[in-house]
């Protein structure tokens, strides 16, 4: 019966690997784990090797694991880690996950602000999936997973350099999309909500700074414009990318996926 079952719903991922950005905490740590879960050979990348170090040991069959340091704040030393890493691996699965930029309204927007997160955002995810794309067009399979916000379909308030550049790498995805699906590789975005990571820590002591409020006040206020009346846990977007990066979701691509409780107001 249970073979039956895994026919059903493929969700097996022996045998392929996947480089997981941001990955020693929050929402990339969780992919990490799950994609790991699911059998594929986990690369994590990020700046802090100490940080790497421990989430690598963390992770089941550690032995069988890596991790590489970049640093996405230089387009040229994350540029230099994943040529690395190619040269090493073929790479079956890119999570795309880059902690956001601070918040404020747009009209106070520093120009570096927006240059920095666009190449912070955009132009490394580019170099990533330029790097990774030889190998998945060989092996027949791929999936390139950006983890972007809801505010790609609702803007959101005090986050104004993060609403464009969000809106910017997903109008980069669907492009890809449309242009690597007829090798077998598939390009989506997932849209978390309110969930609770250091990001959404920092965002609310932002917010209670500036209106003197309790954090915790904040903080259910949020859950409260959530219809499930709670923010949501890294466990559970996670999840969604392992689905995404798996052989059942063949026939998924170009779409933005929020995993928000059912917080944002459009379709």
């Amino acid at each position: 019966m249970s073979q039956q079952h895994n026919e059903w719903m493929p969700l097996d991922l022996s045998g392929k690997t996947a480089v997981v950005c941001g990955s020693t905490q929050g929402i990339g740590w969780a992919a990490a784990s799950h994609l790991a879960g699911l059998g594929a050979r986990i690369i994590l990348l990020a700046r802090n090797e100490q940080r790497l170090k421990e989430a690598h040991s963390k992770l089941p069959g550690a032995a069988s694991h890596g991790f590489a340091v970049a640093d996405f704040s230089d387009p040229s030393n994350v540029q230099s880690a994943i040529n690395d890493v190619v040269a090493a691996n073929a790479v079956h699965i890119l999570v795309n996950n880059t902690g956001g930029p601070a918040g404020g309204p747009i009209v106070e927007a520093n120009i570096d602000a927006f240059r920095n997160t666009f190449e912070q955002h955009l132009i490394c995810n580019q170099i990533l999936a330029q790097a990774v794309l030889p190998g998945m067009k060989s092996a027949g399979y791929g999936r390139i997973i950006n983890v972007i916000s809801t505010s790609v379909k609702q803007p959101l308030p005090n986050l104004g350099v993060s609403n464009t550049i969000r809106g910017a790498v997903a109008s980069w995805a669907k492009t890809w999309a449309n242009e690597v699906g007829a090798f077998g590789i598939t390009v989506n975005n997932v849209l978390p909500g309110a969930t609770n990571t250091a990001r959404l820590d920092q965002i609310i002591e932002n917010k209670s700074a500036k209106t003197n409020t309790s954090s915790d006040a904040i903080r259910q206020q949020m859950a409260n414009a959530v219809p499930m009346k709670r923010t949501g846990n890294p466990e559970e977007v996670g999840r969604a990318i392992a689905f995404l990066a798996s052989p059942s979701a063949s026939y998924i691509s170009g779409v933005n996926l929020p995993v928000d409780g059912g917080r944002t107001s459009s379709l």
